[in-house]
């Protein structure tokens, strides 16, 4: 069966070809025979779900509907859920029910969206392959040996698998755009600023932007419709206006300038995935945009000053999880210091007390001059380079990811090589640009992902070129074991 997009369901809905309460009890039937094998949620909600789709209908019935109101959708689990457990994939917060929803979840509820459930991740969006989630590894549909990417890999999995049409995710570093590459779907992360960050559990703050996995670029325009906008509860909140991403994607590539750095195109880059790429650009200069090469000078240094940048500001923001005002705690110890030691001990896996640890020492009297000052300063040379190459380009192109899917645990022994993962990805973030990946071939029967990134708040043209693209292929509705 051809894979159903978001904007299909909505039509259906439309027409009255369908109900919610019909895509919900069917999405939560697929992720009850589905996911057992792929882990890809954390927590279904099924009674709750129902209770909604039931009230979109009635909202439709009534002639009070938009184009979201009734699709059945998944949320990464890092997305504050009132009465629903929030668990970041940490033991800490295992049992953590928020008393608030998070903008993100707020206003997708308010278009009318049914919440299925919350999709595993690695814990606290600290990994590259959703092996660090304290309820265990995600796997991918396509393999289900292999990785689906990390950290949103329980969203793209999900949504990969069919088990659900669409669902939130982050991206700090690229957890939304390697897992899109990875399972083969479309994934989409906005300018930092654009989409809320309230109720949105941090791991670097400056960083981490919320965005969206689905099957493609129109799907993801219309959820990024509802979700874009100031929020007067983030203080990083842009308050600028939201132009009409779904009317935007109608523009035709003609006089497009894609730039294509050089120095994505490395000896660490899989040259089949490379010929795939450059296949994909090859599309879009025959649909009249115009190719080019740039350079980013400093592109290299993205990996190292990420490495420091975001575990300082992990070191900061997890320091709150301590046992005593909420989340995880050890009930036997001696005295105050022996629970906070041993709570935050038991409660962070592996990878969050590496990221703590690194983050701490890089802050600390000696050494806050010699690392992490001296990575702010890369942070402002890759931006600038950005800065630069939209002064001659309109868009920014490359791999998504270095490889296809890897194998589940090939990785977990060596963290730089973890870590050289998201080497392409890490450049939007240090910069605050949005970015997208959408499928763009296979290598071996995995999927490949195109990278487009965008000027600050260029998600239009970003979601306009992907669109074009899937309106001249048919990567995206390719499916795993089809």
């Amino acid at each position: 069966m051809a894979r159903q997009t978001l904007a299909q369901m909505s039509g259906a809905l439309a027409t009255g070809e369908t109900t919610s309460r019909a895509l919900t009890e069917a999405a939560l039937g697929r992720i009850d025979g589905g996911d057992s094998e792929l882990n890809s949620f954390i927590n279904v909600c099924a009674d709750e779900a129902l209770a909604a789709a039931d009230a979109a209908d009635q909202r439709r019935a009534a002639g009070d509907a938009g184009p979201l109101t009734g699709i059945p959708i998944a949320h990464k689990d890092i997305f504050c859920t009132a009465g629903v457990p929030t668990t970041c994939g940490s033991r800490m917060l295992q049992d953590f029910v928020p008393p608030y929803d998070a903008t993100v979840v707020r206003r997708l509820a308010a278009a009318g969206v049914v919440t299925v459930g919350k999709t595993n991740m690695d814990e606290f969006a600290m990994g590259s392959s959703n092996e660090t989630s304290y309820f265990g590894v995600v796997r991918n549909p396509w393999d289900p040996d292999r990785s689906p990417g990390g950290s949103s890999g329980g969203s793209a999995a999900a949504v990969a698998a069919g088990l659900v049409v669409a669902a939130t995710g982050t991206d700090t570093g690229g957890s939304i755009r390697q897992p899109a590459a990875l399972t083969g779907i479309t994934g989409v992360k906005p300018t930092y600023g654009r989409v809320s960050r309230y109720g949105m559990i941090a791991f670097a703050s400056s960083l981490d932007q919320a965005g969206v996995l689905t099957v493609t670029a129109e799907d993801a325009a219309m959820l990024l419709q509802a979700m874009a906008g100031f929020d007067p509860h983030d203080s990083t909140s842009a308050d600028a206006p939201v132009p009409d991403y779904v009317t935007a994607l109608g523009e035709d590539l003609a006089g497009k300038r894609i730039g294509v750095p050089g120095e994505f195109f490395d000896d660490g880059l899989d040259a089949e995935c490379a010929a795939a790429v450059r296949d994909a650009l090859a599309v879009l200069e025959g649909m009249g945009a115009t190719i080019q090469e740039i350079s980013l000078p400093n592109i290299g240094l993205s990996v190292p000053t990420y490495y420091i940048v975001a575990p300082a500001e992990a070191s900061s923001n997890l320091s709150r999880y301590d046992g005593v005002r909420f989340g995880y705690r050890h009930a036997d110890a001696a005295d105050l210091e022996e629970m906070y030691k041993l709570t935050r001990k038991e409660g962070f896996g592996a990878e969050v007390k590496r990221r703590i640890m690194t983050g701490t020492y890089v802050l600390s009297a000696g050494y806050y001059d010699a690392y992490y000052l001296q990575a702010q300063k890369a942070r402002q040379l890759i931006a600038a380079d950005f800065r630069r190459a939209f002064e001659s380009v309109d868009i920014v192109a490359g791999p998504t990811a270095p490889t296809p899917a890897f194998r589940l645990g090939e990785k977990t022994d060596d963290p730089v090589q973890m870590y050289l993962n998201d080497i392409y990805t890490i450049g939007a973030n240090l910069a605050g640009l949005p970015g997208a990946s959408l499928p763009c071939g296979l290598v071996n029967g995995l999927p490949v992902g195109l990278q487009l990134i965008g000027p600050a708040f260029g998600e239009a043209a970003v979601l306009n070129i992907a669109h074009q693209y899937q309106q001249a292929t048919d990567w995206h509705l390719a499916e795993p074991g089809a």
